[in-house]
This record gives C-alpha cells, sequence and structure tokens, in this order.
C-alpha cells in the first residue's frame, strides 16, 4: 500500500465543473490505502452528489457546518484533529481567497481555518480567472503561508476557452500528497538519477539497444522528489510518462547521456546511474536503410566509454551510486566494479531471477558499500527499493555532514 497506507486524508470538493474527476481522486486513495472522508460546499453538491461520495468512501460527507447530527464529535474542529492531510480539488478562486484572507464561514473554510495538516490546494477555474492579479496574489500568499499549490494544467477548458486552468492531472495531485506526507530528509541536495536504455544508431530505421525499461530509475527520481531532493532525470528512450516535479532530460544515445550527465555534473551533490548505457555501438553508422539483400551486411562493434569510469575521478565529494547487472558472481563483480569506479554504493542485482527481470515492477538486489558489506534486500518493488537505496544516501550525507 505505500505512502498512503492508513492515512487519513480529507478531500475536500468545491464548486467548479472538475468537480466530477474528485470522484476518481477519492477512489484512487482508498485503492492506495488511505482512509477518506469527504467535504463539499454547497456550490460543490450542485455538480456531483454528496452520495457519490459517501458510496465512495464509506463515510459520511460534510456539507453544512450547522447540521444536526454531525458524524463528527465536535464538527470541524475534530475533523481537523483526525486528518493527516487535506486536499483541496477543484479548488475555486473562491475558496482560494477565503483561505488567503482568513475567512469562515461555512464548513470547509472553518475545518481549513483548524487544520493542522498539509494543505495541497488544485486551482481549476477559467484560464482568465486564474491569470487574475488577485487569484495569483492569493496563491502566492497561500504558498508563503505553507500550502501546497499543484498548478492547474493547460488546454481546452469546460468554458470553451484554451489556457490554464484545467484541474491539474489526478497522478500529479497523488503524488504530490505523496511527498506532503513524505519525511523530506533530502531537502538542500540537488540528485541526478539516470535511467533506461540507450539506442546505438546503425541506419536511420535500426539500432543496438537492450530491454531496460527505466522503471528503476524513474523510481528513484520520483522517490527523491518525494523526499525534498532537487531531482534531475536523464533517460533514455522508454514508455514511462516523466515523473513529477522532477526535471527530465532525453537522450537517445550513450555518447548523448554521457554529455548530459557531464553537462549537469558539478552542479549536483548526488547521482546514481539507474541507466543501461551502451557497451558496444556500430563503428559505420549509415544514412538511409540498409537494404536486404541474399546475406546479412557484417556490422563491425567499437566500444563505448564508461560513464561512470569517467565521472570516479572526479567526483569530489559528490556521492556516486552505481549498478550492477551479472549473470555470473554477482557480487564479486559488483565490488571490482565499486572500487574501479571509485563508488560510494552499488547495486546489484542477478540477471535471471524470477520478479527481477527488465520491466518488472519488481527487484531483487543487494547494496555494497566499499568497506566490502552487502545487505540483501528481500524481493521488493521498485519503489521500496528506490527508498532502500536513498535511506543509505541520507547515511553518507549525514556522515560527511553536508
Amino acid at each position: 500500500m505505500g505512502i498512503f497506507k492508513d492515512k487519513a486524508l480529507v478531500l475536500a470538493v468545491t464548486g467548479g465543473i472538475a468537480a466530477y474527476k474528485s470522484a476518481e481522486l477519492a477512489r484512487l486513495f482508498i485503492k492506495e490505502g488511505a482512509k477518506v472522508r469527504v467535504v463539499m460546499t454547497a456550490s460543490a453538491c450542485r455538480f456531483i452528489t454528496p452520495l457519490t461520495f459517501q458510496s465512495l468512501t464509506r463515510n459520511p460527507v460534510a456539507t453544512d457546518l450547522w447540521e444536526s447530527g454531525s458524524p463528527y464529535d465536535i464538527n470541524h474542529i475534530s475533523l481537523a484533529d483526525w486528518a493527516d492531510g487535506v486536499v483541496i480539488a477543484p479548488a475555486t478562486a473562491n475558496i482560494i481567497g477565503k483561505i488567503a484572507g482568513g475567512i469562515a464561514d461555512d464548513f470547509l473554510s472553518t475545518f481549513i481555518m483548524a487544520v493542522k495538516a498539509p494543505v495541497i490546494i488544485c486551482p481549476a477555474m477559467n484560464v482568465n480567472m486564474y491569470n487574475n492579479a488577485i487569484v495569483q496574489g492569493n496563491l502566492e500568499k497561500l504558498r508563503s503561508g505553507g500550502y501546497r499549490i499543484v498548478e492547474p494544467g493547460s488546454g481546452e477548458l469546460a468554458c470553451g476557452t484554451e489556457g490554464q486552468g484545467r484541474l491539474p492531472e489526478l497522478s500529479d495531485i497523488v503524488e504530490e500528497t505523496r511527498k506532503a506526507l513524505t519525511n523530506q530528509d533530502l531537502v538542500g541536495l540537488k540528485i541526478m538519477v539516470s535511467s533506461g536504455p540507450a539506442r546505438e544508431k546503425w541506419d536511420d530505421v535500426r539500432f543496438i539497444s537492450n530491454r531496460s525499461s527505466g522503471k528503476m530509475g524513474t523510481a528513484l527520481a520520483a522517490a527523491a522528489y518525494r523526499r525534498g531532493a532537487r531531482v534531475t532525470l536523464v533517460t533514455g528512450p522508454t514508455a514511462l510518462a516523466e515523473p513529477y516535479g522532477v526535471v527530465t532530460v532525453n537522450t537517445e544515445g550513450t555518447l548523448d547521456m554521457k554529455q548530459a550527465i557531464e553537462d549537469r555534473f558539478s552542479d549536483i551533490d548526488v547521482l546514481i546511474m539507474a541507466a543501461a548505457p551502451g557497451d558496444f555501438r556500430p563503428a559505420n553508422q549509415v544514412s538511409g536503410k540498409v537494404k536486404k539483400g541474399e546475406l546479412p551486411p557484417p556490422i563491425e562493434l567499437a566500444l563505448l566509454p564508461d560513464i561512470l569510469m569517467g565521472l570516479g575521478p572526479k567526483k569530489g565529494d559528490k556521492i556516486l551510486v552505481g549498478f550492477a547487472a551479472e549473470a555470473v558472481n554477482l557480487i564479486e563483480n559488483a565490488k571490482k566494479k565499486l572500487t574501479a569506479k571509485n563508488l560510494d554504493l552499488i547495486v546489484a542485482n542477478q540477471i535471471g531471477q524470477p520478479g527481477a527481470a527488465f520491466g518488472a515492477d519488481t527487484n531483487l538486489v543487494s547494496i555494497i558499500d566499499p568497506s566490502g558489506a552487502v545487505n540483501e534486500l528481500p524481493m521488493l518493488s521498485k519503489d521500496d527499493v528506490a527508498d532502500a537505496i536513498l535511506d543509505r544516501v541520507v547515511r553518507l550525507v549525514e556522515a560527511r555532514g553536508k
């Protein structure tokens, strides 16, 4: 279940057309193990019924500050004490203005004044309303007061106009809520993660590559963002969505990835090399398409540089984490790579292990440090493996007094 397991979340719904999407948001939170209660404004009830949310959450829905027989001990106060986190989605200009001005005249606004838990605000409105100087000023005031704002999306709006004002993607709202509930032990660190495969061009149609899906690197980048780091993901071609809150740099071949990493290396604190760059490339790249003949044409291969091997000698006080996927002699070969590349940690995983194959959502790894100590982890989700690796990074940072 992860971060949301048994967490108490209040989903607040205000009066905008995007209110219908909040039902799916409630379902996503519940699916990940959260206990969800819903608060609705009177305007929200005109777009979607309280019964919808009551059916989804199996909890009463709060709509009226003066309602008799309230399910909460002291109405808004007991709910505020119960909450581990609050998500307002959609958040209209009206509720944004109320919170910024300290107005408490209905259940939701009064409840928000009493909440000590993190509050995530997800604006959704007409583009001109969103760009209004007063609305923007209110949002800035909320940011400075510790409220978390998820920027609205851009595109066609319900009113027929185009621009910024769509309810943020539900996956982004969920991710920002995860961050709000996560210990921020990587704040102040700049972390770069490499991910995915490399494609080494032979002609304009064909290339040499590998089976890396990029899931491990993407999980590391997302986990580092949740824990407060400023994260850059340098990734080869994958089918994965770019992780929320992360600066993503897309590359094609190993030399592209090498250049992208080296260009940013001086400005980071930690590099986690989870990518699977190429070892070889076709020595002679062909323009156009090599035509099929009676016999396949020979492909001469040239050696590619080892990205981490080149960075190890000039790392200074940076932390370098490598990966080693091996078919035989896993720990022995991983230790050799750790020493040769001047790494602080290496993550070793055995090729061919069930559940730890390329493209799987789980991984089976051992984390090795320069002392030779081996920490063998059980089979875990790649999200949990990412957190285990970052736990070790935190220990290294603390030991160095960064």
